[in-house]
């Protein structure tokens, strides 16, 4: 097949983009942005822009002079400023290329600070409803310039004419669009009005929206943020800030933390959960840039470990990101993030030592929460680590408690060999923590940091089984025969079998072993099957003296006296096994195929013994 030929540029010759208009709105529509909506918050974005720079060239007007008007009634969607407005050489430069944007133009360090958007592309988000954009605005900055007007098509076609200052008698822009068929779900006059509350209800402009039914218009932001409102009582300000949490995030704080970071024009509120909340799921918090909504879940602005709030903030020198959905990460989003954390610190200290009710309601809903906190932070840990609960051999108590009556505290390392040792550990004097939750093993080993009497250690099965009585030595060689059935009967799962006497005497059995032993010697079968190959070498080098479980039989249980006096070898056998089945259980950790299926034959085994005796 034959090319057909075509021309090239010369070699090293500049070309410009192409720029499929039809294809970057699909981009935006898919990509960018979350949801056609957001149309209207960057068109009352452009306004609230745009009146900031009218601001600055008449900063003697009334707070009440310039403001925002909203339209829709189901035909037609038209937002109105009166804001700085365009010349025609405005137009051109800032309307009709993609990514320019008026805001950038000079200055851009300084003029952040005073500007929502940054990134020229917002007009754009307007294609997702309406295949035009008609845009008529008047200069404020040049008194003398005409109005003009712009229409923008989808294909990427766009026209621009000036008109009599008539057209427009006051500065500012009109923006208008009619909606697609497609587009009616974002574009009725109600869910116009509710989205620009949704997006606008903290914005310092006046707002108003008017649905065509020939009344006045209605106000979108009436009143400013609650925070930002004068109240007779500290008690009434608390009660306003806590009935606001609520509407915003559907339920009713347990208490409110007010936040104010003024190098940052940061203002808001933090509300407590008051329930507790799954570890490690972060809640997006309601952030607003300048008044405008940027983000109902910004997870950015608060540490992982703060969890336990939702946060509705005001900023004034936070940076959007290009869909101006989330935040920017940069050192101040980091210098934030960590005020904030130092706000959420204060206030459990203040809570600490003021009100103790608070913080019980607080730890019993967010306790573990505040012991990811404690762990990295050496103020909180003396503060708070004496309150926090944790199980026990005495039950649930808080480390001051259990402090006071066990000066040696043991600590497991897994939920599983607390609950195998938990009763006879207790019944025995022993001091034992579960160590198996998060952070709980951690936090208990600092123990001694805030109680310099108390020692910690973990727990070591020689420690418990030292505390186990010996039977006399005629009870032992009388269960001598019967141990040596069950050592062989229980070898397949490395166990050995031990008769000790101990509390509480309902206990026939208790199964030492750790999952740590267990997997070292899964490793080492694994090594003797592989043995030679490859990997045989790898795990062989990596085999250690594989420990053994231990099964230490209670000679106080009337169940285990009666099994040892049994001399008749299966029998022995299967009752050796019911017994490490029934340990295995107890301790409540998984069960390995074999252990299920030792459990299931011996007793139906012992089942089959007990009909033919009866028979």
């Amino acid at each position: 097949m034959t090319l057909p030929d075509i021309p090239l540029s010369p070699a090293g010759a500049d070309r410009t983009f192409q720029v499929d208009l039809r294809g970057l709105v699909d981009l935006l529509s898919h990509h960018l942005y979350s949801s056609p909506r957001v149309y209207l918050r960057e068109l009352m974005q452009n306004a609230v822009d745009a009146l900031t720079a009218r601001r600055r060239l008449e900063p003697a007007a009334p707070a009440d002079a310039f403001g925002i008007r909203l339209y829709a009634d189901g035909s037609v969607v038209r937002v109105e400023d009166d804001g700085v407005g365009l010349t025609e050489g405005d137009v051109h430069t800032f309307l009709a290329t993609i990514g320019r944007s008026s805001k950038r133009a000079e200055k851009i360090a300084e003029q952040r600070a005073d500007f929502i958007g940054q990134f020229g592309i917002g007009l754009l988000s307007c294609f997702l409803v309406a295949d035009e954009i008609h845009v008529l605005s008047r200069s404020a900055a040049t008194p003398q310039a005409p109005a003009v007007e712009w229409r923008g098509r989808g294909d990427g076609s766009y026209t621009v004419r000036t008109l009599p200052a008539s057209a427009r008698p006051r500065p500012g822009t009109t923006v208008t669009l009619t909606p697609r068929a497609d587009a009616g779900e974002w574009t009725r006059p109600a869910q116009v009005h509710t989205l620009a509350r949704h997006f606008g209800a903290l914005l310092r402009h006046p707002v108003t929206f008017d649905d065509g039914t020939g009344g006045p218009g209605a106000p979108v932001n009436p009143e400013p943020a609650p925070w930002a409102r004068t109240y007779p009582t500290p008690g009434a300000r608390s009660r306003a800030l806590a009935a606001y949490g609520a509407e915003v995030f559907g339920f009713t704080p347990l208490d409110t933390i007010e936040l104010d970071l003024p190098a940052v024009g940061l203002k808001g509120i933090a509300c407590v959960l008051p329930e507790a909340v799954p570890a490690g799921r972060r809640h997006g918090h309601r952030v607003h840039v300048k008044g405008m909504l940027l983000s109902e879940q910004a997870e950015e602005i608060l540490p992982d470990w703060a969890f336990f709030v939702r946060c509705v903030v005001d900023a004034e020198s936070l940076r959007p990101t290009a869909s101006r959905e989330s935040l920017y990460e940069d050192d101040t989003l980091a210098a934030v993030r960590d005020a904030l954390a130092e706000r959420l610190r204060a206030w459990i200290a203040r809570a600490a030592a003021s009100d103790p009710d608070l913080l019980a309601r607080f730890l019993q809903a967010h306790h573990l929460a505040v012991k990811s906190l404690a762990v990295h932070d050496d103020e909180i840990l003396r503060m708070l680590l004496p309150w926090l609960p944790f199980e026990t051999t005495d039950g649930h108590s808080t480390l001051d408690e259990f402090a006071r009556t066990h000066r040696t505290v043991l600590v497991t390392s897994s939920v599983e060999e607390f609950r195998q040792v938990a009763a006879i550990a207790s019944a025995a004097g022993l001091g034992v923590v579960n160590g198996g939750y998060t952070y709980d093993r951690e936090l208990v080993h600092r123990l001694p940091e805030i109680r310099p009497e108390v020692s910690v250690a973990d727990l070591d099965p020689a420690t418990l089984t030292a505390h186990l009585d010996p039977v006399d030595r005629e009870t032992e060689l009388a269960a001598a025969a019967y141990l040596a059935l069950a050592r062989d009967a229980l070898a397949v799962f490395d166990c050995d079998v031990a008769l000790r006497t101990f509390q509480p005497a309902s206990a026939p059995a208790l199964l030492m072993d750790s999952r740590e032993a267990r997997h070292e010697r899964t490793r080492s079968q694994l090594a003797r099957e592989q043995e030679g190959g490859v990997w045989g070498d790898i795990l062989g080098a990596l085999r250690q003296e594989a420990p053994r479980a231990q099964l230490i039989l209670n000679q106080l249980n009337p169940l285990v006296r009666t099994a040892v006096s049994i001399d008749e070898p299966e029998l022995a056998r299967t009752s050796a096994e019911a017994l490490y089945g029934q340990a295995a259980m107890l301790s409540r950790r998984p069960l390995r195929p074999a252990e299920s299926s030792l459990i299931n034959r011996s007793f139906l085994d012992l089942l089959a013994h007990a009909l033919r005796k009866d028979s």
